[in-house]
């Protein structure tokens, strides 16, 4: 059986096949796509790993990592806890979504814990299969009226009221010089993230039930 890691190799190559024609056709983020997101200040990808925080609340740890090709930081953008997003719907600003690691099948998470560098608020991943609680719900603030790949957004945490930031510190052993996220509770902060790499589910008006690639902007 094809691991899922080596599934995710395969699809950074399907990247770097395709065409800046094919990239171009879709204009959104939507439900269901697969996708990188960088912080725009610090010029890191929102990253996880099987590798736990060893204080805080002990979860699998999210980091920032400057590797464009890491196949660790691809996230699949789906519906916050109970709600549905029909696949291939261009997601509304200031709807709330869920972000579920593609290696792990965690989502991104926080909690009333301290970050272990900055002792700002810890961002985590958490869950199994997918399935966590209502800790993984991030509404999604934006300018326009629909999620655009070219945009800048952030990601506020519903429950702490945290916005998911880049502190611009960086870990030692075991994930050397991976950069730390957390949530402040400001938005003054490196606290803006757009979508990069990924596989982009057309918008509903042009569903074709395939995916569409996207190039490195």
């Amino acid at each position: 059986m094809i691991s899922q890691q080596f599934a995710l190799i395969f699809l950074g190559v399907l990247f770097t096949l395709s065409t800046e024609l094919h990239a171009s056709r879709q204009r959104y983020v939507t439900c269901g796509s697969v996708i990188k997101l960088i912080n725009t200040d610090h010029r890191v990808r929102l990253h996880s790993h099987d590798v736990k925080y060893g204080t805080g609340s002990g979860q699998q740890s999210v980091t920032g990592t400057e590797i464009q090709e890491d196949v660790n930081s691809y996230w699949a953008v789906k519906a916050a806890s109970g709600q549905v997003c029909p696949r291939g719907e261009a997601i509304k600003c200031g709807h709330k979504i869920r972000l579920e690691h593609s290696s792990t099948n965690k989502n991104l998470h926080s909690h009333h814990f301290s970050s272990p560098l900055s002792g700002h608020q810890e961002i985590s991943a958490y869950g199994d299969n997918g399935e966590g609680d209502v800790g993984d719900n991030w509404e999604l603030i934006c300018s326009g009226e629909f999620w655009e790949r070219d945009d800048s957004v952030m990601l506020k945490h519903v429950d702490t009221d945290q916005y998911l930031a880049a502190t611009g510190r960086t870990f030692g052993r075991p994930i050397n010089g991976q950069m730390e996220i957390a949530g402040l509770h400001s938005t003054s902060g490196a606290v803006h993230w757009q979508a990069m790499e990924g596989i982009y589910l057309h918008a509903s008006e042009n569903i074709k039930s395939h995916y569409q690639p996207h190039h490195e902007l």
